[in-house]
């Protein structure tokens, strides 16, 4: 379980903070605007009415604690930066940021922020996801429960063999491995894995989101 904050709680905003709660980590929302914190406050592990543009204001909600923080302020680019700087004044380390527009995403560019979000309808359970499991780096769902996932081995992981990595999966498929430009459909469960391979993972969601933490 980790801690994330949610600042702006709008439709992109709520959809975030709600599908990392229904991920199983705690989430603070934070928005000025009463409603939107009042639309959500029950569903949320903490929710509070603040001025995110204030530095003493974030420091007080202890936000440096956090794993992760959204910036998902909508139509104020004002405020959306000033957030940001404040969020790195404080030392978070994980800052990712919904932009407006160009111009907006060049500032924050410049502001050193790498995951900045042009937000689709769809993109904030997708933010959440990539939150939850930052190994997954693409997913596709098939239905309600079953997920297609592309994992990239990272360095942990470097010289593990393949079937020790898969090991008591019942239900998940490996459809293929990629090595460089070299795909392999059908894996020996010898297989030596090598850090920067693919995998591609089929399988109900409950299973994966069991093994995700052996990617790690």
């Amino acid at each position: 379980m980790a801690q994330f904050a949610v600042i702006g709680l709008g439709s992109f905003g709520a959809t975030v903070a709600l599908e990392l709660m229904s991920l199983n980590h705690d989430v603070i929302g934070i928005d000025s605007i009463k409603k939107n914190v009042e639309s959500i406050a029950d569903r949320l592990t903490h929710a509070v009415i603040a001025d995110a543009t204030d530095e003493h204001v974030l420091d007080e909600l202890n936000i440096k604690n956090c794993d992760a923080v959204v910036v998902a302020i909508g139509e104020d680019i004002e405020a959306s930066i000033l957030c940001v700087l404040h969020l790195k004044n404080l030392g978070i380390q994980k800052i990712l940021v919904k932009a407006k527009s160009q111009a907006h995403h060049m500032i924050l560019s410049h502001l050193g922020i790498d995951k900045i979000i042009h937000p689709e309808e769809d993109m904030g359970i997708r933010v959440a996801q990539n939150l939850s499991y930052p190994m997954i780096s693409r997913y596709m769902a098939l239905n309600n429960d079953h997920y297609i996932v592309k994992i990239e081995i990272g360095s942990n992981l470097q010289g593990a063999q393949f079937q020790t990595v898969m090991e008591n999966v019942h239900d998940i498929k490996t459809l293929l491995l990629q090595r460089g430009s070299h795909v392999l459909y059908d894996i020996a469960p010898g297989t030596i894995l090598q850090e920067k391979d693919i995998l591609i993972l089929e399988g109900p969601v409950d299973e994966l989101k069991q093994i995700s933490t052996r990617f790690l």
